[in-house]
């Protein structure tokens, strides 16, 4: 199998999805740099945080539409069967998992003491809104209907296969995301809808990294094949190295300050493009293809990102009156959430019902559900009778 696969993609496909648990356990049950403790009991959080966040949810979207470019560039199909596809792909186990985590939050809640807040909630059509067009049912589900929006003007992005240089458009569009957000929300006040405003801007930014994925596919397809782009290793890595210093300095005010510095511009700077480096690290290394195994794990990436933060919710209740420092505190949540999520992911893929919701299985159709609930049917009857 792995012979006709990019190992390198899925590599990434895995370090993407848990990296992603790895991030949201960093932190302390309010989301914040644990704020109460001392400066020396916030840096090894901290440092974790730094290390998990080099691969964002960012490097999923490259990852996707990237994947969308090689699948069109192999079987070439219409806008309007590329979008029903899609559609069917991300949004089928996206309304799926908005319903499930609209009510689970009602666990958390209720230990932690703000279950009334989440019921007004559940009973306002604006926070249903909310939980469909913006993925804010919970922390992690804001990245489907953002690649979902990508995908939607993925015939923009093309043109950077022919002429990869435009990838380097991805500056522009960060530069633009960058400050139009400052401007959003210092305006916030004044300023209707604007959640769904920055959001839009989000879309219309994140274009940039489609021409990443567009310009990477036109590399591939011209050198990246023939192990091409070797000599731009050590290139690609030292330019990983500096922004990585970006990412330290930016970790020491927090520990120093305790609170997210939103505000340090060179962080944005190095926090968006290092998975654009990742990307091209990967793609350039001749060594990856030695780990075959991780094409047998790639496809459960996926799932292990939707599920986690069931069992990151799980942990901080049992942990919550625990005496632990904040390291103890995230590697436990964090270990046990990957360790979790993966069971769960496995169990559901060989779930015939179910795989559709962590994208590894078909979605059942009418005909099946009848088959399947007159089999049941059949069953009770056997049974009664054997009963009797």
């Amino acid at each position: 199998m792995t012979k006709d696969r990019m190992v390198w993609i899925d590599g990434l496909r895995l370090i993407a999805g848990v990296s992603m648990v790895g991030l949201h356990a960093s932190s302390d049950i309010n989301g914040q740099p644990f704020p109460d403790f001392s400066t020396w009991e916030r840096t090894g959080p901290v440092m974790f945080r730094s290390i998990m966040y080099l691969a964002r949810t960012e490097l999923f979207i490259i990852i996707s539409l990237f994947l969308l470019f090689m699948s069109l560039d192999a079987r070439p199909r219409g806008y309007g069967s590329v979008i029903i596809e899609q559609s069917k792909r991300l949004l089928r186990p996206f309304l799926f998992w908005v319903v499930f985590y609209a009510f689970y939050r009602l666990l958390k809640a209720h230990f932690f003491g703000y279950e009334d807040a989440i019921w007004a909630q559940l009973s306002n059509p604006l926070s249903w809104l909310g939980y469909i067009f913006l993925g804010d049912v919970q922390y992690h589900m804001h990245f489907l209907p953002t690649l979902f929006g990508l995908i939607l003007f993925y015939p923009v992005c093309r043109i950077a296969i022919e002429k990869p240089w435009i990838g380097a458009l991805v500056f522009l569009c960060l530069f633009v995301k960058h400050e139009v957000d400052i401007w959003l929300w210092a305006h916030s006040n004044i300023i209707p809808a604007t959640d769904y405003l920055v959001r839009f801007v989000k879309i219309l930014t994140y274009l940039g990294y489609g021409f990443v994925a567009a310009a990477g596919l036109g590399i591939y397809k011209h050198i990246g094949t023939k192990g091409g782009l070797y000599p731009y290793l050590n290139m690609i890595l030292f330019t990983g190295v500096f922004l990585y210093m970006l990412k330290l300095v930016y970790s020491f005010r927090v520990i120093q300050f305790g609170n997210w510095q939103y505000n340090y511009a060179p962080g944005f700077w190095a926090d968006f493009l290092m998975p654009v480096i990742l990307f091209f690290l990967f793609m350039s290394s001749q060594q990856i293809n030695r780990f075959s195994w991780l094409s047998r794990l790639a496809p459960y990436s996926f799932g292990i990102y939707l599920v986690h933060p069931i069992f990151l919710d799980i942990a901080e209740i049992a942990l919550w009156k625990t005496d632990l420092s904040p390291i103890a505190f995230v590697l436990l949540k964090a270990t046990w959430a990957v360790s979790m999520a993966s069971i769960t992911v496995a169990a559901i893929s060989n779930t015939s019902w179910l795989g559709w919701t962590i994208g590894l299985g078909a979605f059942p159709n009418i005909s099946q559900i009848s088959r399947f609930a007159r089999s049941k049917s059949a069953e009770t009857v056997t049974g009664v009778n054997d009963e009797l």
